[in-house]
């Protein structure tokens, strides 16, 4: 690891800041990162990118470029040899035509056979659906024209047999006229449910995220606290990721109290180190159990919670 590596690395841990969060700070992808904390700059794409880089990521965990790039003397630039890339093309171009040219006739004496066995399945699966479905529907027909499923019931005044779906229309009617005379019961009213309290359960991770479910009676406020107990890098968001308003960014202090109101868009919460961060929702404490957390607050429909900002207290 080089010099200029090691202190920008110790520069972001001091800031509580995985790669990860550095990546997603500067725009540069965490492998880049990595050759520049280990001083192998030949992964970089040129001499350009190489000054840039280190200039952003020193910019993003709060070491002065300039001063870094003074104190540790000129960045080297990967070397490049186009000639020898050249060469190495042209070279490989031909067994690669070569070798594409020996499978291509195997490949084409395969795909016939097994494109002859697909579309005799298929034809095969569709005439065994239409014997099937033509059995079902003769079935059907029989027993819709089987004069022995109809059973008559009692017989009538002339002597005939009843159908039954005329006894029962005449069952029906005269429990009706029974219902119109007898005198309605008053419902007793029910009781009214009483309000529960706020709720808070870990349904499901989804990658590096854990996701909470909030639910809470309505009209009842549900708020986020942060309790911070020492330095963390903390992005707060309101929606479920890091696209959403932003809410809180930037390194806690020991001491630091936040509060927000949470709502039906959710919140989305990152610490960098999260020992050094509180989250409870209501008094409610809520980890993941890991040295950096990704949180997403949801709070469940049919649940009112109150919407709002954030308050900030010391």
């Amino acid at each position: 690891m080089s010099e200029l590596g090691r202190h920008l690395k110790e520069a972001r841990l001091q800031k509580g800041m995985s790669l990860d969060d550095v990546q997603e700070v500067t725009k540069i992808r965490k492998k880049y990162l990595e050759a520049i904390e280990a001083g192998d700059y030949k992964v970089l794409p040129g001499s350009f990118y190489v000054r840039a880089f280190i200039k952003t990521y020193a910019e993003a965990v709060g070491v002065n470029p300039d001063e870094l790039m003074e104190e540790h003397g000129n960045v080297p630039a990967a070397p490049v040899d186009t000639t020898m890339e050249t060469v190495i093309q042209k070279r490989s171009r031909k067994p690669e035509t070569e070798r594409n040219a020996k499978w291509l006739p195997t490949l084409l004496m395969w795909t016939f056979p097994v494109l002859i066995l697909v579309v005799i399945y298929l034809y095969a699966s569709s005439t065994m659906n239409d014997e099937a479905d033509k059995a079902d529907n003769g079935s059907l027909t029989t027993a819709t024209q089987d004069p022995a499923k109809v059973k008559p019931t009692a017989t009538a005044g002339g002597g005939g047999a009843v159908p039954t779906a005329t006894a029962a229309a005449a069952a029906t009617a005269d429990a009706g006229a029974a219902a119109t005379t007898a005198p309605s019961a008053t419902p007793e009213p029910s009781p009214s449910a009483s309000p529960g309290a706020v709720t808070v359960t870990q349904d499901r991770k989804s990658g590096k995220t854990t996701i909470y479910k909030v639910s809470a009676p309505a009209g009842t406020p549900v708020q986020v606290q942060i309790a911070a107990t020492g330095v963390s890098w903390l992005e707060v968001y309101k929606g479920e990721n890091s696209k959403g308003e932003k809410l809180s960014f930037g390194n806690t202090k020991a001491g630091e109290n936040l509060s927000f109101t949470l709502d039906s868009g959710g919140m989305y919460i990152k610490s960098g180190y999260s020992p050094a961060t509180a989250i409870s929702v209501n008094g409610q404490a809520i980890t993941d159990g890991k040295t950096s957390s990704r949180l997403l607050l949801e709070l469940e429909s049919g649940t009112d919670g109150a919407t709002g900002g954030s308050t900030t207290g010391e």
